[in-house]
């Protein structure tokens, strides 16, 4: 005769938890009783009793009754509220008249647990149901599956708003200075390399020296989409880095070829206070 043990879990919702007037805290002076408290850890990995028949709270089965029940999986879990409350047990059915295995919530207050009138801390978990109700039941784990999809979106947004952050995306943009040079000439973008912009130096109002491109970030074709600007500092140490697109920078090369130099329309002092890249 197979048995199941319930839930601590199920102690909690039947509760004979009675508090003494005199600690007024979180502790209580609780005396197990068998007749009507049972232990989560003995129910879960138990059997699942289903049979069409009413059963009443705190019923006995009858001499090998349980025969006529079918046995249709293991409780694999125990869903409490906030409350403490226990709301349903989640049991994995399958094997069962050619239904495959899934799990499913079955309600609380829809489990009767059945003694065989020998032991009182020995009983049968049994939920009034047929095969059809088994099969046609929803799955927990599609529930979940559909809350976890909505955790991943959610996650998804969240890596695209810090990776927007780290790659300084999240700023208002600049306008391309207009600069006229004696012996250089604007460059067009497509005209140049990540290895002639890296090391360049950049400047600013009044000609004024603000940093320079230590990287450039590549779209997925190699074109150039971003420079990286590092600004301030003292030997490497210090630097406040920047990305700003190309369409900000105006890039000017020496007539005669090899020399360039990078113009952005702001300070130093306004290059600083741009979100950093992180890379």
């Amino acid at each position: 005769m197979q048995r199941i043990l319930t839930s601590t879990a199920i102690a909690l919702a039947l509760g004979t938890t009675a508090y003494a007037d005199e600690h007024g805290g979180a502790f209580s002076e609780t005396t197990f009783d068998e007749s009507v408290n049972l232990n989560a850890s003995e129910l879960i990995g138990m059997s699942l009793h289903a049979t069409q028949e009413d059963m009443q709270k705190n019923a006995e089965v009858q001499a090998d009754g349980e025969k006529n029940w079918d046995d249709i999986g293991e409780i694999n879990e125990i869903v409490l509220t906030r409350d403490g409350e226990v709301q349903a047990v989640i049991a994995g059915v399958g094997g069962f008249v050619g239904i495959g295995e899934k799990d499913v919530a079955v309600d609380m207050s829809k489990l009767r647990f059945v003694s065989d009138g020998e032991q009182p801390g020995e009983v049968f978990v049994v939920v009034k149901a047929s095969a059809v109700d088994v099969e046609n039941a929803p799955s927990y784990g599609e529930t979940r599956k559909d809350t976890d999809m909505s955790e991943s979106e959610s996650m998804s947004e969240s890596n695209d708003k810090d990776m927007a952050a780290k790659s300084g995306e999240n700023r208002q943009l600049m306008s391309a200075p207009e600069v006229e040079l004696d012996g250089y000439m604007s460059v067009q973008n497509d005209d140049l390399t990540a290895e002639e912009m890296t090391g360049t130096s950049v400047y600013g109002e009044n000609d004024e020296h603000v940093g320079e491109v230590s990287e450039l970030v590549l779209t997925d074709n190699g074109k150039i989409d971003r420079a990286v600007i590092d600004v301030g500092g003292f030997l490497g140490m210090g630097e406040h880095s920047v990305a700003v697109t190309l369409d900000e920078l105006e890039i000017m090369r020496a007539d005669e070829g090899g020399d360039l130099r990078v113009y952005i329309d702001a300070s130093e002092k306004a290059l600083k206070d741009q979100p950093e890249y992180r890379g």
